[in-house]
């Protein structure tokens, strides 16, 4: 068990931790800090046994654990706090979705006795705040752990454990890896439905049409993640930078592609199309997504 833990941001993550947490009485003690007045108000409806911080200050002196759910552009001034008030050998994670460039950036300037094991739950939804939180959220979902080449096992043994009585399935890799592999998992496909969003948008304008109105499956689903959180996927994208452009590069050259085949080739566009289709397959044999119609909506 936990002795205290502190909450750094409790939106839908934030929150589904700190819901899991009071639960299973992880720990003896919890903190939870947040900045939005709006959050506070949610977070005071909720029938459980935590303390509402409002400052990063003498607090964080008594934590054991630090979990980190705020936007990754927040992650400097809440190191700054910890340098200044945090006890020796605190215990540090978080849930970004980008590893490398904000690793980097933060080991530059934390203290040398902070240990920091970085993590990322696979768990996110396009609603956001602590009134969607759901204790459920992990619960056999992937928390992929950092290992950093100063990691130590004691620590990383710690954070596994966190994580799996979250409910979570745990992996490691480095954050290289964890870049590119989510670069085009994850990021990508929400930086195409901003895109196709936009792209429905100026069309509508453009013809006068409303397209919102007849939207098909396919555009309403993109809306859906085109709905998440813009502070987090704008420090997404620009933290993951490197890896992005090299897959929206990646994206236009198959693009074009496709555009020439629908222009002169319809026997290899129908090739294309049934053997893409098989990828579905394995993402529901890999237990990734569920078979049922419509992904399982009632």
């Amino acid at each position: 068990m936990i002795n205290k833990l502190l909450i750094v941001g409790c939106g839908l993550i934030g929150s589904s931790i700190l819901k899991k947490v009071c639960k299973k009485k992880i720990a003896k003690k919890i903190f939870v800090f947040e900045k939005s007045k709006e959050n506070q108000r949610a977070l005071k409806r909720f029938k459980l046994k935590f303390e509402l911080i409002k400052r990063m200050d003498k607090k964080i002196s008594e934590c054991d654990l630090i979990v980190i759910c705020a936007p990754l552009s927040e992650y400097e001034k809440i190191f700054f706090a910890c340098n200044k008030y945090s006890k020796k050998n605190i215990l540090i994670t978080d849930v970004g979705s980008s590893k490398k460039d904000i690793i980097t950036k933060i080991n530059r300037i934390k203290r040398k006795d902070i240990k920091w094991i970085s993590s990322h739950p696979i768990a996110g939804s396009e609603v956001s705040g602590p009134l969607n939180g759901n204790e459920n959220l992990f619960l056999n979902k992937w928390s992929v752990i950092i290992k950093q080449k100063n990691s130590q096992n004691k620590e990383m043994k710690k954070i596994l454990k966190f994580w799996k009585l979250l409910g979570s399935k745990t992996v490691t890799m480095d954050a290289v890896q964890h870049d590119k592999i989510f670069a085009i998992t994850s990021h990508l496909p929400h930086l195409i439905a901003y895109n196709l969003i936009l792209t429905a948008t100026n069309f509508k304008i453009s013809n006068k049409d409303n397209v919102l109105r007849f939207s098909a499956g396919g555009l309403r689903d993109f809306s859906r993640i085109a709905a998440s959180n813009e502070i987090m996927w704008r420090d997404i994208f620009f933290n993951n930078k490197s890896n992005m452009l090299k897959v929206i590069d990646l994206f236009i050259k198959n693009l074009k592609i496709f555009k020439q085949d629908i222009k002169f080739n319809r026997k290899n566009l129908e090739s294309k199309l049934k053997n893409l289709k098989k990828v579905r397959q394995k993402i529901v044999l890999l237990k990734q997504d569920t078979s049922k119609p419509d992904f399982g909506r009632v």
